[in-house]
C-alpha cells in the first residue's frame, strides 16, 4: 500500500505555499475552511472511520481546484480500505489519467489493489467473468508499472507479494 506520508508531503506542502499567499479575508478563511476539513477527512481515514473519510473526501473535492488529483488519490484510498474496490478502481484510474510519475504510481496501486479484489471476489464465487479476468490483467500491469518504476513505494513488498499472486489466481481460472 502506499505510505500515507509520501501521498501527504506533498500536499501539506501545497498548504504551506497557499497559506502565504495574501489574498481577500474570505479567500482567508476560505483555505482555512478547507485545511481543518481536509484534516478531518485525512484523521477518520486514519482512524478506520471510511465513511466520515468518504463524505469529508467528497465535499473537499468540490472546492478542490489544482489539489483535485491528490484529494482524488486519497478518496480513492478511502474507498479501497472501505472495501468499495469497485468506486475506488474508477476514482484511481481517473488520477493515473491525470498524473505522471510517482503520482501516477500511487494511483495505479490503488487500481490495482482494487481490481484484484473484485475479481478475486469473483473467483471465490466461482463467478469468473471477462470482467474479472481483464482486472486481473490491468492489475498485472499496474503493479508492473509501479514495482519496475517506483520500488520504493512497496517498502514491504505488498504489491509485490500482490503480484506474484495474479500469476497464481490467473493460473486458477484458465
Amino acid at each position: 500500500m502506499v505510505s500515507p506520508v509520501r501521498v501527504l508531503l506533498p500536499f501539506v506542502f501545497l498548504l504551506a505555499v497557499a497559506g502565504c499567499q495574501t489574498g481577500t479575508p474570505s479567500a482567508s478563511v476560505s483555505r482555512i475552511g478547507f485545511k481543518a476539513n481536509y484534516l478531518v477527512a485525512r484523521a477518520a481515514l486514519e482512524k478506520g472511520q471510511y465513511a466520515k473519510a468518504e463524505r469529508s473526501y467528497a465535499g473537499l473535492l468540490k472546492k478542490a481546484g489544482p489539489l483535485e488529483p491528490r484529494l482524488r488519490l486519497e478518496y480513492a484510498h478511502t474507498l479501497l480500505r472501505a472495501g468499495k474496490f469497485d468506486k475506488a478502481s474508477d476514482e484511481a484510474r481517473v488520477v493515473a489519467s491525470q498524473l505522471d510519475g510517482r503520482g501516477r504510481a500511487a494511483a495505479l496501486a490503488v487500481q490495482a489493489t482494487a481490481d484484484q479484489e473484485i475479481a478475486r471476489a469473483a473467483i471465490n464465487k466461482g463467478t469468473v467473468t471477462s470482467d474479472a479476468v481483464q482486472r486481473l490483467v490491468a492489475a498485472k500491469q499496474a503493479f508492473d508499472e509501479v514495482l519496475t518504476g517506483y520500488p520504493d513505494l512497496d517498502p514491504l513488498g505488498g504489491l509485490a507479494l500482490r503480484r506474484k499472486t495474479i500469476d497464481i489466481e490467473m493460473s486458477t481460472i484458465r
